[in-house]
């Protein structure tokens, strides 16, 4: 059946995996509160700091005994900090099924030189999950945000655990319900579902962690902006506002911005509502479209927020990986010359496809305007 050009545009046509979409009726109104001019070290600069801290903890339910802290160098930061601080006293159990679970295989295993145990899975699956040692420290990607995979819950972990677990959450929370009794160690950026700037990185603590990071000296040397301690005991002055280096206050105002609107949907619930129904939005156009499918092959490990399709039509399945790169991106480049998706899409090392951002700051309704566009630029890349 022949596809008329659609008519009907999204109003907000930003679909990047990051930096993702602002919050809707965003604009820079917003940050006229932010301390500009001033050090971060300074009264009003610790304070704001201190406020994006609490307000977080309070959105996400993080028990009391939580730590969370503040570092510049985005999630990056944050995981890497985690790795370098807490590994080396036991085993480590490392899974990867998207590309940034890689990354951390190879700075556990090339940069750190441990011994680890890998599971890995391919691109559109999860590893074994019975096959995790939770005698050693275990890392993970709750969300493999290049792969649209993640883990459908928390229930694989034991409570009892000896290792730490130490989480990769930058495209889940806000937007996925973590059991956080479950996790020792969490890190996130704002770039992701809340729409903040890039450039700053979350690290959530367990009481656990905080335990290993004062009785354990790793052997190897600690970066400045890795130093989570003093003197053998944890710098609480990190988790109160006062950050290893200098952030920018202004993104420091817009995460705050974007934070109150979290706050105005309800929450957490109403934020993780917004990305299921994108993620149910995406669901009943691919049920119904005959050349896209799921990269998560499993639908209870599907991603609401990093969502990832594949190439489903069988005359192009027969195509080298090449051949179907070059479709997807010549499809990528229509819908963003005529204004309609920009950066959807897949990762360079995912299988080709596309991917679209679901995540809370995303509006179904621009999802719904999208889906008739991707279809008429498949027909004209098809055709073509």
């Amino acid at each position: 059946m022949l596809v008329t050009k659609p008519t009907r545009r999204p109003e907000r046509p930003f679909f990047s995996s990051g930096p993702c979409a602002k919050r809707p009726g965003w604009n820079a109104d917003g940050l006229k509160a932010a301390v500009l001019g001033r050090s971060h070290r300074s009264k009003p600069g610790k304070a704001k700091l201190a406020e994006v801290i609490e307000r977080s903890k309070q959105i996400l339910g993080l028990p009391d005994d939580y730590r969370l802290g503040l570092l510049v160098g985005s999630n990056t930061a944050a995981i890497e900090c985690a790795l370098w601080s807490l590994l080396g006293p036991r085993g480590v159990d490392v899974l990867a099924w998207d590309a940034f679970g890689h990354d951390w295989v190879t700075d556990v295993v090339k940069q750190l030189g441990l011994d680890a145990r890998v599971h890995e899975a391919d691109y559109g699956a999860l590893p074994d999950l019975d096959r995790v040692d939770f005698a050693s420290d275990v890392v993970f990607t709750w969300n493999g945000t290049t792969a649209g995979v993640r883990v459908p819950n928390a229930d694989w972990i034991p409570s009892d655990r000896q290792g730490l677990t130490i989480c990769d959450a930058t495209s889940a929370v806000f937007a996925m319900d973590l059991d956080w009794s479950k996790l020792d160690a969490v890190t996130w950026s704002w770039q992701k579902v809340i729409g903040g700037e890039a450039g700053h990185g979350m690290l959530a603590l367990s009481p656990r962690a905080v335990e290993r990071l004062e009785s354990h000296t790793p052997a190897w040397p600690m970066p400045k902006i890795f130093r989570l301690t003093q003197q053998g005991k944890i710098n609480e002055a990190i988790f109160k506002g006062s950050t290893i280096n200098t952030p920018s206050l202004l993104c420091v105002e817009d995460a705050l911005d974007a934070l109150s609107w979290i706050e105005s949907l309800g929450g957490l619930e109403g934020s993780i509502a917004r990305s299921q129904a994108n993620l149910a939005a995406i669901t009943e156009w691919v049920d119904r479209t005959d050349w896209v499918d799921f990269l998560a092959r499993n639908a209870a490990t599907r991603s609401s927020t990093s969502v990832c399709l594949n190439l489903a039509d069988p005359a192009v399945a027969k195509l080298s990986n090449g051949e179907q790169t070059k479709l997807a991106e010549r499809l990528a480049a229509m819908l963003e010359a005529e204004g309609v998706a920009f950066d959807i899409g897949s990762y360079r090392a995912a299988p080709p496809g596309l991917r679209l951002w679901g995540g809370t700051t995303v509006d179904r309704a621009d999802l719904e305007a999208l889906f008739p566009w991707l279809d008429w630029a498949w027909q004209e890349v098809r055709a073509s």
